[in-house]
């Protein structure tokens, strides 16, 4: 701007300049005068000329300088005006389109749904299964709550209608270093009550856990949980307490409100090597059963306790870990059901191996004894043979051979297809 406007200065005067200039040129001289450039010039008139010019300099240099300093006046103005008026930022691009902030979904769970779909083909003159069923179809929400909790809940679906299978709230920083929970959850009791039924090594549960701790379903109740971690200087411990409803399948009934059932659990892990580990764990639960309910008549008080152990070794070699690995299971259940016939001292157990030959297949065997909880002089025993097949992490493939032995002298011979997929993100299970 500044240079612009010294431009307009010089061009103005260059133009005063030549409209003068022309004009002084050729004005006549005065009468009586002579011109310089003649021979006979009087040296008085010389004189005379040469004032009058000096007077025209003077007044032409008076005229320059009062619109020179004119000008410099508009040129300072103009420059403390720019100075003092505030720069204008160029107009900003339109942003690029970015994704979604992390932000947008603080206030909406992790959602995820894993479907079970189930099949079935040979001969079950005892506990039949349909052919082809979806046989369970598990949403899940599970968020943060604040820093001090989170919730999990779980809903299963089925052909035969929908059921809460868990939901909970998890305090993890409670005074004295205790882990609380409370809502509707499946007691810990033993390794595979636990597991949710997309989790198990196998399409179904053995039948200690059938015949003994709740069905297939297993035991779940309205529940509130305490657990710590109990320090020392060899291995991990953990003891957990649990006070429950006392309605928990076939296992528990609260006939009154004050019938609760009661658990405790106490689980020992320990790194053998770099490639082996050892979890081992024993378990209690008491309350009472529906032994002496007749129609709508209570008829007595009978309890029933279960006692239990199991134990976990894993092998996963760190070279080879997407490759080989191996998993040994047992469990051990002792019941003590009161009946009007007296105590029945039912057990039962499994022994079960899992090995991992290839990056996504797996092969596993496993065996299964148990009494009935309601007559313990009933045996049931099986074996099972299993191939799973994962596509990948979100999908799973399995076929099964079970052979069951009932006690009615009955066989069961049974091919179970399962075939499992995942949408979302779901949160990982207990280790």
């Amino acid at each position: 701007m500044r240079q612009l406007l010294m431009l307009q200065l010089v061009v103005a005067l260059l133009a005063l300049a030549g409209a003068d200039q022309p004009a002084l040129a050729q004005e006549p001289p005065p009468p009586g005068s002579v011109s310089p450039q003649g021979a006979s010039a009087d040296p008085q008139a010389l004189l005379r000329e040469i004032a009058r010019l000096r007077q025209e300099l003077e007044d032409v240099r008076k005229t320059y300088g009062d619109r020179l300093t004119a000008l410099e006046a508009q040129l300072t103005a103009v420059v403390a005006s720019q100075t003092a008026a505030p720069a204008v930022p160029p107009a900003p691009e339109p942003p690029a389109p970015a994704a979604p902030p992390a932000s947008s979904k603080v206030f909406n769970p992790d959602v995820a749904v894993i479907g079970n779909v189930m099949g079935t083909a040979g001969s079950n003159p005892v506990a039949p299964s349909p052919a082809l069923e979806l046989h369970e179809a598990e949403v899940s929400f599970q968020a943060v709550i604040d820093p001090y909790a989170r919730a999990d809940f779980f809903v299963s679906f089925r052909e035969e209608g929908a059921s809460l299978e868990e939901g909970y709230i998890t305090f993890p920083t409670i005074p004295g270093g205790l882990l609380l929970k409370a809502g509707q959850l499946r007691m810990p009791f033993g390794k595979t009550n636990a597991l949710h039924p997309h989790v198990l090594p196998w399409p179904d549960r053995p039948l200690v856990m059938r015949n003994l701790v709740g069905g297939d379903d297993g035991l779940a109740d309205a529940s509130v949980s305490v657990a710590r971690l109990i320090p020392n200087p060899w291995f991990f411990l953990e003891l957990t307490g649990e006070v429950n409803r006392g309605q928990a399948g076939d296992v528990f009934s609260a006939n009154q409100a004050s019938d609760l059932s009661y658990l405790a659990r106490l689980r020992a892990y320990q790194d053998i090597t770099e490639s082996t580990n050892l979890d081992v764990g024993t378990s209690f639960a008491m309350g009472h059963n529906s032994a002496g309910i007749v129609g709508d008549q209570d008829l007595g008080r009978f309890t029933t306790r279960l006692y239990g152990v199991d134990a976990t070794v894993r092998y996963k070699p760190l070279r080879r870990s997407i490759y080989r690995s191996f998993v040994g299971r047992t469990e051990l259940v002792w019941s003590r059901r009161q009946q009007f016939e007296g105590v029945q001292p039912a057990f039962g157990y499994y022994v079960s191996g899992d090995y991992q030959f290839a990056r996504r297949w797996y092969t596993g065997l496993r065996y299964d004894r148990s009494d009935r909880a309601d007559d313990a002089s009933v045996l049931d025993t099986g074996m099972a043979a299993v191939l799973t097949f994962w596509p990948s992490e979100f999908s799973q493939l399995r076929g099964m051979y079970r052979r069951t032995r009932y006690a009615q002298s009955k066989t069961a011979n049974e091919l179970l297809f399962q075939l499992q997929f995942a949408i979302g993100a779901h949160g990982a299970h207990p280790f």
